[in-house]
């Protein structure tokens, strides 16, 4: 029997659904609208469609969309300027930079600048401090937006073994964090890590979280398998993939998530989330 779908896109009106309604009685209590500050450097198309689609979310569920744009050509003090502003703004709860960034600037440097009360991506070494700790206040977006992908199986994922495929500091590496919580036995891979297929066959469940299109084929999944598929590709014919082959994965396992309209409307979903939260700690 083929995989359930996991419909990130449905998912995700829910919940923006639902953060408008809070959105809107903080309004009414006579408090301000969230603020979310999104910062672009350069051109990079993706990156425009990305920052596009967070903002006019944004705006759609009653938050104050701001938008930054530099040029290709900014400097780091001057991209640091912009967000010690914004850090000092009280009408602003959320930042947002946009990443990848030009090669003059150093996003770690850019990372750690933003104010962790402010981090609605979640990378600050603080708040994935909080996640190591079991402590989490600002989660990383698409690992949060995961998890609620797998809260929707209604699946008991305590003692799973859990292969997570990609170990960068955005997704694979929280994406551990938010599964050993959960209380998985987890298996972090990367490109050193020898006998992936092998390793991938052993899991419950499968987050892949690479970046290479269709790496994972359906042979390596293990039947009943959940499979959560990070990766957004562009195949050779244009179509946009992910890092699973979904057809051949489907076949085998319980749950999958499809490319597109998975897991990125969550990560989205979840920003606003964060956002909404991280004003409702500014209150205090």
């Amino acid at each position: 029997m083929p995989a359930r779908i996991l419909d990130g896109k449905a998912l995700a009106q829910g919940v923006t659904g639902e953060l408008r309604e809070r959105i809107a009685a903080r309004i009414a209590a006579g408090r301000a609208a969230p603020g979310l500050a999104a910062l672009l450097v350069g051109d990079d198309a993706a990156s425009q469609v990305y920052v596009r689609n967070k903002r006019r979310t944004a705006d759609g569920i009653g938050m104050r969309s701001l938008a930054f744009d530099l040029p290709a050509s900014a400097s780091e003090s001057e991209l640091l300027a912009l967000i010690g502003r914004l850090n000092g703004d009280p009408s602003v709860n959320g930042i947002l930079v946009q990443l990848p960034l030009p090669a003059q600037i150093s996003t770690a440097r850019v990372i750690e600048a933003i104010d962790p009360a402010k981090d609605v991506d979640g990378f600050h070494p603080y708040n994935v401090g909080r996640l190591v700790l079991r402590m989490p206040t600002l989660r990383p977006c698409t690992p949060y937006g995961c998890m609620q992908l797998l809260a929707k199986t209604g699946e008991d994922l305590a003692g799973m073994h859990a292969v997570v495929i990609g170990q960068s500091n955005i997704i694979g590496r929280p994406m551990a964090l938010e599964l050993l919580i959960a209380r998985c036995t987890v298996t972090i891979c990367h490109t050193a890590t020898r006998d992936l297929p092998g390793l991938v066959r052993q899991a419950d469940l499968v987050v892949a979280a690479v970046g290479r299109a269709q790496l994972v084929q359906g042979d390596w999944i293990k039947d009943g398998a959940i499979v959560i598929d990070v990766g957004i590709n562009r195949g050779a014919d244009g179509r946009l993939v992910g890092d699973v082959d979904f057809q051949a994965a489907r076949e085998r396992a319980s749950w999958i998530t499809p490319v597109p309209g998975g897991v990125g409307p969550m990560t989205i979903a979840m920003l606003l989330a964060n956002t909404l939260r991280a004003a409702e700690m500014q209150d205090r």
